[in-house]
């Protein structure tokens, strides 16, 4: 990743209140907070970004893959999705929220690339063929330890394809890079 896309540590922590403040504030009252104002220009600038929560385990994740959106908006936005919207847990209560970590990648734009220049690691994938379409962000490979081709074969799987849809003409893989960064990680600086 460039260094100048890179987020510094008062944006890290700025992006991480923004999550939580917005995850308890749509909880509580049923809106989202208003953009702040006085942002980094690196915040106000569209970036694609995934928000993902933990509790012991995966309690949610959802993103903006592509740059639609300015990063501070977009990190507030897919925050309250992951907890409220992701179709594969209930939505977040309120007594959960203190037991949550949040933990947000910050994505480069996605380039076509051939499988054979997949770096587990460094790249997150995106496959897609027709309406399909699966991500896997970079940790995703390093945590369960997945080679490349394991790697390219699972997003395959997300986006609801054969494992070995990757060897098809008609797949197209994307990678990205991303700066993750979570509540944890500045907790121990």
């Amino acid at each position: 990743m460039n260094p100048s896309e890179m987020v510094d540590e008062k944006d890290r922590q700025l992006l991480l209140d923004l999550a939580r403040h917005a995850i308890q504030t749509t909880i509580q009252k049923g809106r989202r907070l208003p953009t702040v104002e006085s942002l980094s220009p690196l915040l106000r600038e569209k970036r694609g970004t995934f928000v993902t929560l933990w509790e012991d385990q995966l309690r949610g994740c959802i993103g903006f893959p592509y740059p639609v959106k300015p990063l501070a908006e977009a990190v507030q936005e897919a925050a309250v999705s992951a907890a409220l919207q992701d179709p594969r847990f209930p939505p977040v209560r309120l007594e959960e929220l203190p037991h949550l970590e949040i933990e947000i990648s910050v994505l480069t734009v996605p380039k076509a690339i051939d499988r054979s220049q997949v770096q587990v690691g460094v790249h997150g994938l995106i496959a897609s063929r027709g309406n399909r379409s699966g991500l896997l962000l970079p940790q995703v490979a390093m945590e369960y330890h997945w080679d490349a081709e394991t790697f390219v074969e699972q997003t395959c799987v997300k986006a609801g394809l054969s494992a070995d849809a990757w060897r098809d003409d008609n797949i197209n893989l994307f990678a990205f890079e991303a700066q993750v960064f979570s509540e944890a990680d500045l907790r121990k600086k």
